[in-house]
């Protein structure tokens, strides 16, 4: 589970959305709902531990076709999109220091994506090192931001909204649904814990007490910065910032914070693109070993501990991505909208992947067992319809262009599997 500083990104929607006490709730609601979603994944990957993660009991619950197009969607759509997403993010937040136009701003965020594929090529170790270092520097910059706040709460520069606040609006259903998919994409990296399953080597049952403890803390962090954020701008100042963290710290500490805080989304930008090729790559690796064409991809490269050829392919995916986006007024909330409706769809599965695989397999060793069952399950898959559905209808045109490309792969494996040679029958 990684921290990161997408909810700088995220906050303005929400706010933009939902306001007063609601805005609050909202995110405490996030937290809890995603406490549930991540207990199910936990069972799954104590039980099934396989580098592929997910993929591996999709298969197991779906058949072959379903966890490739898993596969397919986690190369082309969600990994690769979130590591776009967070190369945009880093661009936006360094364009408020050092002045960039449209193409030195996506050759900016191809840049981060090409240098942290050079450092998982070098070795898994490091990758996990490093990984832990940058964690403890964005929670320094993270107090940061909640430094800034309360400066500007004791010089008594706060907006005159904090003060006296306006009565909160009922928000609408939409725009709740618009707020949640923008809250959950800040809690999400809880659906990756099951890819790391194999490469755990302490007792499985501790994976749920870290992923637990992380998203608690999460809560913690994304309340306090989103409340910091909140009282230093006031509500309509937030919802229509691009980059409320540099502004809020540029009120606070001038120059200096603006600096500061560029500095810590650039490492936290950094430290979620590293994960997410560490776990990327490893789902690609698992898929491309069960076809023949794509056994080149499908090799572990024993020296350097790393599926090197699948961490080429995936970061070169997601540089074409960020030059798609590139071309959309931004890139970042284009991203958003590409994964959405896919990553959804496969939460689906994935809960009714754990009620198949308790039937099929009664026998297996859960060193976790998800609690109320299946009450647990049963309620995050209709949370999970419900997302998909609104996501389709309450986002940009970017959401159909993800279902376009999951379709496209739903094809391509379809005509692989119809081109596949078929065995003789033998001669009487």
């Amino acid at each position: 589970m990684i921290m990161t500083t997408d909810t700088l990104k995220t906050a303005p929607t929400v706010a933009l959305n939902i306001g007063g006490w609601h805005f609050y709730g909202m995110w405490v609601l996030g937290g809890l709902l995603s406490m549930i979603g991540a207990m199910v994944y936990v069972e799954m990957a104590t039980a099934f531990p396989d580098p592929g993660g997910d993929y591996n009991f999709l298969s197991k619950a779906y058949g072959r076709e379903v966890g490739l197009l898993f596969a397919w969607s986690r190369f082309s759509i969600m990994h690769t999109g979130w590591i776009a997403l967070m190369a945009f993010m880093f661009a936006d937040y360094a364009g408020a220091v050092i002045p960039m136009n449209p193409l030195g701003h996506t050759l900016f965020a191809l840049a981060t994506v090409g240098a942290l594929v050079g450092l998982n090529l070098m070795h898994v170790r490091l990758g996990f090192v490093t990984q832990a270092a940058l964690v403890g520097l964005v929670t320094l910059g993270f107090a940061s931001v909640v430094a800034a706040a309360i400066k500007l709460g004791l010089d008594g520069h706060l907006p005159a909204a904090v003060v006296a606040p306006p009565p909160a609006a009922i928000p609408t259903l939409k725009q709740m649904s618009v707020a949640l998919i923008y809250i959950f994409l800040a809690y999400g990296g809880w659906s990756d814990a099951a890819t790391l399953s194999a490469e755990v080597r302490s007792d499985r049952r501790g994976m749920l007490v870290t992923i637990m403890g992380s998203l608690a803390a999460l809560m913690v962090i994304y309340l306090a910065l989103n409340g910091a954020m909140l009282a230093g701008l006031g509500l309509n100042g937030l919802a229509h910032s691009t980059a409320p963290a540099a502004d809020l710290m540029g009120r606070a500490f001038g120059d200096a914070g603006k600096t500061l805080i560029v500095f810590v989304v650039g490492v936290s930008a950094i430290a979620s693109i590293n994960s997410t090729l560490i776990v990327g790559a490893r789902t690609t690796y698992a898929a491309a070993r069960d076809l023949p064409a794509l056994a080149s991809i499908g090799r572990w490269d024993g020296g350097r501990g790393v599926p090197a050829r699948a961490v080429l392919a995936e970061g070169g995916f997601a540089m074409v991505l960020v030059i798609a986006g590139a071309f959309a007024t931004s890139g970042f909330n284009a991203m958003v909208d590409y994964m959405t409706p896919v990553y959804w769809l496969f939460i689906m599965a994935s809960m009714g992947a754990l009620m198949i695989l308790r039937r099929r397999f009664p026998d297996a060793a859960r060193p976790v067992k998800t609690p109320l069952y299946p009450l647990f399950p049963v309620s995050f898959l209709l949370i999970a319809i419900y997302m998909f559905v609104s996501s389709l209808f309450d986002l940009g045109r970017g959401a159909l262009y993800g279902a376009g490309v999951l379709a496209a792969g739903a094809v391509l494996i379809a005509l692989a599997h119809a081109m596949r040679p078929k065995r003789l029958a033998p001669a009487e």
